[in-house]
């Protein structure tokens, strides 16, 4: 599934796609403890998160994700969008909830990470 599959299948707003559209994601994670995330092995992982602050954009950046998904609403500022640009981290938003949205994704045929 690629990103731009994705932000259509969940409605999302693609916020920064840093030419992401095409890449493949094969495996979501969802977690609002960026602890969590710094055990996976994540390539070609979605990281489904309804924190939003600029942590997040580091965790990603010290997992090598490439892909971050804010739920329920939550909006990345002005800073995170910026340090996205800077890692090469493609942002999408939804105003779904985490649950919701990794039931659609798995019904969609992305992979949990275990």
């Amino acid at each position: 599934m690629t990103l731009k599959e994705v932000a259509v299948l969940l409605n999302a707003r693609i916020i920064h796609e840093n030419g992401h559209l095409d890449k493949v994601i094969r495996h979501a994670f969802a977690a609002d403890l960026m602890s969590d995330v710094l055990r996976l092995d994540t390539s070609e992982m979605l990281l489904i998160t309804g924190l939003a602050n600029l942590q997040v954009i580091r965790t990603a950046e010290m997992s090598d994700i490439c892909f971050v998904l804010f739920v329920r609403g939550k909006q990345a500022s002005p800073d995170m969008i910026d340090l996205a640009k800077e890692c090469n981290i493609a942002i999408l938003q939804c105003k779904q909830s985490m649950f919701k949205v990794c039931g659609e994704l798995y019904k969609a045929g992305l992979e949990p990470i275990y």
